[in-house]
C-alpha cells in the first residue's frame, strides 16, 4: 500500500480536453522523509514511518528519534539544522509494500501517485459546534405553518408504556463535525513533481491547511 502525508491548500478547477472543467482539490504533499522502518523481526510488523515539516522547537525525544533514524540527511531535506536539531511536525505509519526498500532519510517523492490512479484521503472534517438535527442529520423538520412553534425540532424522541425510554442512539441535536473522516476512490487528475502537489478530482476532508493522509485505494 502506497502512502503520503499532505497538506490541503485549496480547490480550484482544471480544463481538460480543452472544454471540460473539473473540480480538483490541491494537496501539498513534499518532503516525506522515511523516519523509521519498522521490520517483523524487530517490531512485528513491517511498515515506514514517515515525517512531514519541519518542526523547529520540537522535545528532545522527538529531536533524538529523526537524529537516529533519519540522520542528517533528513534533516538537510526537511529542515535546518544538522542531525539532533530536527522534529517533525506529523509523524505517521503507513504498511510497506511488497518489494519495496525504503532507507531512513530517503524522501518519498509525490509521483509515487499517477493520474488515473484512485486514492483515499483521511483527514479531520471541519468543527460546526452545537448543532440541530436538520443540519446534523439531514431531518425534514415540522411543517413552518398553521402555528408550529418548533419547524426544525427533532420531533417525539420517546416511545410509549413500552419501554417508556428514549432509545440509545437515538439522532439528536449534538457536537458537529472534528471527526476523522475518510473520502474513497478519488481519482488523481494530476501529478506535479515540481511543485510538490497532487491534483485529486472532487472535494476532501476538513479545512484549508488541514492534515491529510493519502492512501492507496485498496
Amino acid at each position: 500500500m502506497k502512502g503520503l502525508i499532505g497538506k490541503k491548500l485549496g480547490m480550484t478547477r482544471l480544463f481538460l480536453d480543452g472544454a471540460r472543467a473539473v473540480p480538483v482539490t490541491v494537496i501539498l504533499a513534499a518532503a516525506n522523509i522515511v523516519v523509521q522502518v519498522k521490520t517483523p523481526e524487530r517490531d512485528g510488523y513491517s511498515a515506514v514511518q514517515l515525517g512531514f515539516g519541519a518542526k523547529r522547537r520540537g522535545t528532545r525525544a522527538e529531536r533524538g528519534h529523526a537524529a537516529r533514524h533519519a540522520g542528517a540527511f533528513a534533516a538537510e531535506k526537511a529542515g535546518e539544522g544538522g542531525a539532533g536539531t530536527l522534529a517533525y511536525k506529523v509523524i505517521r505509519e503507513f504498511p510497506l509494500s511488497k518489494g519495496d526498500d525504503p532507507k531512513p532519510g530517503d524522501e518519498v517523492p509525490v509521483d509515487i501517485f499517477s493520474p488515473g490512479e484512485k486514492l483515499s484521503v483521511t483527514g479531520t472534517s471541519k468543527g460546526r459546534g452545537y448543532a440541530g438535527v436538520m443540519k446534523r442529520h439531514g431531518f425534514g423538520g415540522g411543517r413552518a405553518t398553521h402555528g408550529c412553534l418548533t419547524p426544525r425540532s427533532g420531533g417525539s424522541i420517546g416511545s410509549a408504556a413500552d419501554p417508556s425510554r428514549v432509545v440509545p442512539g437515538r439522532k439528536m441535536a449534538g457536537h458537529f463535525g472534528a471527526a476523522r473522516v475518510t473520502a474513497k476512490n478519488l481519482e488523481v487528475v494530476d501529478v506535479r513533481p515540481d511543485y510538490g502537489v497532487i491534483l485529486v478530482k472532487g472535494a476532501v476532508p476538513g479545512p484549508n491547511g488541514g492534515l491529510l493522509l493519502l492512501r492507496g485505494a485498496a
